[in-house]
């Protein structure tokens, strides 16, 4: 069993690192601060190809494997959370559905753009009364002719106000149940289609959150995605792999966590020595360490698995559910560590722990991951 990355990801990781010290951290206080989108960041990384890490070349992406972009998404979020879940939302959740379900059609006409990172995509999934219930979707699409009309509302969107191009779920017959729903590609400009609400939140403020609105929203009959009835399927699969780009998030917010913990415990004294002296502090330090290496361990297995094709589902849901808590636990430790100064804006520790806690919410939440597990387990 090698744990090792190979030469190629390592290259990757070291690349991206040293791009998120230098472009990426210096601007993320800043970004938490105002909430602005990083679009000329956003920009940066794809010129440098890593809006498409795991897509091949004849699509516009780097043509890496998932463990790269498990290892890019960790580099990014422990410079900035907010820029590592705007980059795994159009990644596992836009461009993988495209690239996994598409025709090839579809693949040159959506996917190439977003994998260059010319254009940014998101997911519409949640709505007001669906969000751990994935199926109880209120949005339809009835079929006119050449063309789909959608109407519904998507609730709390990542990249939603950003987005060149959606990919949502829609029944296209609420007699069959969950297999009544289908998925579509929906581009904007579309007539019909629109940003709603964009929400203020606790924690990752430079990406936007918001609402998608559908009003007799027509499109060209081919921007179905997959077979007709098969969306719910293809929305199950889709966030599968996005776990795994939550935990690598989770993870870098973690190592944030920790890294400015040590660095901190060396530098502030009392009863005249560095705090790291004492043994409260080094145990502190210490588990953060441990539970950051399990969770990142879970994370790579969970996308080797992906990328060798085999059943990940709850592997993934592992990693998610693991990674996620880490995260929160890590910042909390963090901020005990920093004590007073931890809770105060003027230190990063306080961004970290509003960071991490959605991290436990989105693409399913702890308890959702834990039914996923147990079903795996029990089937």
């Amino acid at each position: 069993m090698d744990f090792r990355l190979t030469e190629e990801q390592k290259m990757l990781q070291q690349t991206i690192r040293e791009f998120a010290e230098s472009e990426i951290k210096p601007l993320a206080a800043e970004s938490d601060h105002s909430g602005k989108f990083p679009i000329e960041t956003i920009k940066k990384l794809a010129e440098l190809g890593f809006m498409g890490i795991p897509f091949p070349e004849k699509y516009g992406g780097a043509g890496l494997d998932y463990v790269s972009y498990a290892v890019a998404i960790e580099e990014i979020s422990t410079a900035c959370a907010s820029t590592g879940v705007i980059v795994s939302a159009h990644t596992s959740l836009c461009c993988d559905p495209i690239y996994s379900a598409g025709t090839e059609e579809q693949k040159q006409k959506f996917l190439t753009p977003l994998a260059k990172g010319v254009k940014i995509g998101c997911l519409g999934l949640t709505e007001p009364s669906a969000g751990s219930d994935a199926a109880n979707i209120k949005t339809s699409a009835v079929a006119d002719g050449n063309n789909w009309i959608i109407n519904g509302t998507k609730l709390f969107i990542t990249n939603g106000a950003q987005a060149d191009i959606a990919v949502i779920t829609a029944f296209t017959d609420k007699t069959q149940g969950h297999k009544g729903i289908s998925t579509f590609i929906v581009e904007k400009g579309t007539p019909g289609f629109k940003v709603g609400k964009v929400e203020e939140k606790l924690g990752i403020k430079a990406s936007s959150t918001s609402e998608l609105i559908f009003e007799d929203c027509r499109i060209p009959k081919e921007n179905i995605l997959g077979p007709l009835g098969g969306g719910f399927k293809i929305a199950l699969q889709t966030l599968d792999g996005g776990r795994i780009g939550i935990a690598a998030q989770a993870v870098g917010i973690a190592r944030a966590a920790l890294e400015a913990s040590i660095k901190y415990s060396k530098e502030r004294t009392q009863f005249n020595q560095p705090i790291s002296n004492f043994q409260a502090i080094q145990w502190m330090l210490a588990d953060m360490a441990t539970q950051i290496d399990a969770a990142r361990l879970l994370t790579l297995r969970a996308a080797w698995l992906k990328d060798a094709k085999e059943r990940f589902s709850q592997q993934s849901a592992m990693a998610k559910l693991f990674a996620s808590e880490v995260a929160t636990d890590a910042a909390h430790k963090a901020i005990q560590i920093y004590g007073g100064y931890g809770y105060t804006k003027d230190y990063p520790v306080e961004r970290f722990y509003r960071d991490a806690r959605i991290t436990e919410i989105y693409e399913g939440t702890s308890e959702i991951q834990r039914l996923v597990i147990a079903s795996n387990l029990l089937r």
